[in-house]
């Protein structure tokens, strides 16, 4: 049974959070961009382009006619790191960009804490526009929209993918699970029936950090951002 959530509550603690996940020191063992020929980094780029052409065009379900902007996704094409959440909000939807609202605000610490700059990596969604008042999307909707996100983790092909919250995580991974047992160590995740397996993270969506504010829930999220950055090579923060 999917859980309940209210996308509007922030609990007071915000600033206090957002603090934690900034001033973090992390010098790169590598480049956290793959090296890649300079003709197959602008390949990348058109072919995600072309995606993000397809999303805008869609009218595969109902949130099509509801959207301002649809919200592919943005980042670097040879990102190493990808980050899946389940849906645009309000500011998304408004600025046709993933992640620009709080939560967002959040993410991008987080992503600083770790070492990394948000051009360094692709952040996009399980679903590509926003549901109405920000409920959680619905099978149909995640239906529809899942080839536009396989085809962009196809093209990409990082190394690791961190799924924010339960939608993200039990779509990628094909569960029930609740996220609490998801999170916490790696899983899976296969672009293709003939391709390797890549490293899958599952871990809270900022959005429920803001609401649900504890140094418990704040410690997980860095303790499964600590093993990405193992998992990538680079340095871990003492």
């Amino acid at each position: 049974m999917e859980e309940k959530r209210d996308l509007r509550k922030i609990f007071d603690q915000h600033i206090e959070l957002t603090d934690f996940f900034t001033g973090f020191t992390v010098k790169p063992a590598k480049s956290v961009s793959a090296s890649q020929p300079q003709e197959n980094q602008a390949d990348k780029a058109e072919l995600l382009a072309e995606v993000a052409r397809q999303v805008k065009e869609c009218q595969k379900c109902v949130l099509g006619g509801t959207r301002t902007n649809s919200v592919p996704g943005e980042g670097s094409p040879d990102a190493r790191l990808v980050f899946v959440g389940e849906g645009p909000g309000e500011n998304e939807d408004l600025q046709g960009r993933p992640f620009v609202g709080r939560a967002g605000q959040l993410l991008d610490k987080i992503i600083a804490a770790m070492g990394l700059k948000r051009g360094d990596v692709y952040i996009c969604n399980i679903v590509k526009c926003r549901p109405p008042e920000n409920r959680e999307p619905r099978p149909d909707e995640i239906i529809s929209c899942l080839p536009f996100l396989k085809s962009q983790l196809s093209i990409i092909r990082p190394e690791v993918i961190v799924a924010l919250g339960a939608p993200a995580a039990k779509t990628l991974l094909n569960t029930n699970k609740p996220i609490g047992q998801l999170r916490g160590k790696f899983h899976d995740f296969y672009f293709d029936e003939n391709a390797e397996p890549v490293k899958l993270m599952p871990t809270y969506h900022p959005a429920y950090l803001l609401r649900n504010y504890s140094d418990d829930n704040r410690r997980k999220v860095w303790e499964d951002m600590q093993a990405v950055i193992a998992e990538l090579g680079l340095e871990v923060p003492k």
